[in-house]
């Protein structure tokens, strides 16, 4: 964090929680409307996350789970949001 961002945010520390929530609603609402993500950028990080992901599981440090499993949890959040 640069020494301007740290003392906007100090300053910002000391608003209201309504002003924070505010302040932090601007800001969110800033950033969705920057331009996306070059997909070439975003096409290469998949590469590369996908990549690590399967030296983990190739070299044992990520067992995984069964499908069965995976279901089981999944049908268990699904009944749970209904």
């Amino acid at each position: 964090m640069t020494r301007q961002t740290r003392t906007i945010l100090d300053k910002a520390l000391t608003l209201s929680r309504r002003d924070r929530a505010d302040l932090v609603a601007e800001l969110l609402a800033s950033l969705e409307r920057e331009p996306h993500d070059d997909p070439a950028e975003v096409e290469a990080a998949w590469r590369e996350e996908i990549q690590r992901r399967v030296d983990r599981v190739l070299s044992g440090e990520s067992e995984g789970l069964p499908w069965e499993s995976v279901i089981a949890g999944i049908r268990e959040r699904l009944a749970a949001t209904r």
